[in-house]
């Protein structure tokens, strides 16, 4: 048993140092996602406000994810909140920050399937 743990850790190690495993996350599993209202926002900004608005996103624990996107709006972004009244405040305090011209929120209901990991 030595010996197999011994190799299957240094293919590890050796995947890491190749970049091919770039680190490890853990995924939340239901019971610990059931108690957090999520949503995503569609965040429209002013042109090269980019910097100054994803600095302060970025100081907002709420927001989980931040993609950029082509289109109508600039950035998409994943929220997650304890409930309702907290979710209305980071949104207030999204559409308060200094660049932001409009967003939309679209609340997740529930979660039919998620292939991320």
């Amino acid at each position: 048993m030595g010996l197999a743990r011994t190799t299957v850790q240094a293919r590890v190690e050796k995947l890491e140092r190749s970049g091919v495993i770039a680190g490890y996350t853990v995924k939340l599993g239901d019971a610990t996602r059931l108690n957090r209202i999520r949503a995503t926002v569609l965040v429209r900004f002013e042109p090269r406000t980019g910097p100054h608005v994803v600095h302060r996103l970025k100081s907002m624990p709420e927001v989980e994810v931040a993609h950029t996107a082509s289109g109508r709006f600039d950035l998409v972004l994943q929220l997650g909140t304890p409930n309702t009244e907290r979710l209305d405040k980071v949104l207030d305090e999204i559409g308060a920050i200094k660049g932001v011209q409009s967003s939309e929120s679209l609340i997740h209901l529930s979660t039919k399937f998620d292939r991320a990991i």
